[in-house]
């Protein structure tokens, strides 16, 4: 293993926990992917996120190892180990900003500055925090599309979705931190250091 990319899966993880945490978590502002999904599919179908969100991963992480190898699978792990360590750590410490719960569009910003900076980090080690991440990067490599565009089609097509037990506004500033996060992940993945 890579020290840099050891470094960048850990830290990329933290920065995303850390988004997850004290923006998205409290500010109504929601999330396209897997985890928009399996709302959408407790809201509808009564599945329970717990499960739904097991099987619609561990789909997405087989379809990202038959992509892109055993190595996807270590740096993933290592990912998603990163944000629930991080996130544990944070659960021991009141929010930093809990006017955010009042202020969507500035939660939209934030939220998708965390989250493109922490998944973008993750994503250029190899490695995918969240199931997700992984079909995204599956995607991209299988089909030769950026990265950024797979993850605003995803996110766009369960938030179009969700229209159907959300109110308009609540989407709205959805649409805004997913289609600015996606273009940091891509920005962040293709940097040359």
């Amino acid at each position: 293993m890579r020290f840099k990319n050891v470094l960048l899966s850990i830290l990329g993880g933290g920065v995303l926990a850390f988004g997850l945490y004290n923006v998205h978590s409290i500010s109504g502002v929601t999330e396209g992917g897997a985890l928009g999904l399996t709302l959408l599919l407790n809201h509808w179908l009564h599945i329970s996120p717990a499960w739904s969100g097991l099987v619609i991963n561990f789909a997405c992480y087989a379809f990202g190892f038959r992509t892109l190898g055993a190595a996807f699978l270590l740096w993933s792990a290592l990912s998603a180990g990163s944000f629930s360590a991080f996130y544990a750590v944070f659960e021991h410490f009141p929010r930093i900003w809990p006017e955010l719960a009042e202020l969507p569009l500035l939660a939209a910003f934030l939220g998708a500055i965390f989250v493109g900076v922490g998944v973008g980090l993750c994503v250029r080690s190899g490695g995918a925090p969240t199931g997700d991440d992984a079909l995204a990067m599956s995607l991209s490599r299988r089909f030769h599309i950026p990265i950024e565009r797979v993850y605003l089609l995803t996110d766009l097509t369960v938030l179009a979705l969700s229209l159907s037990y959300l109110p308009l506004k609540g989407i709205a500033c959805s649409v805004l931190t997913v289609t600015l996060s996606s273009k940091l992940i891509g920005i962040i993945q293709r940097y040359k250091t």
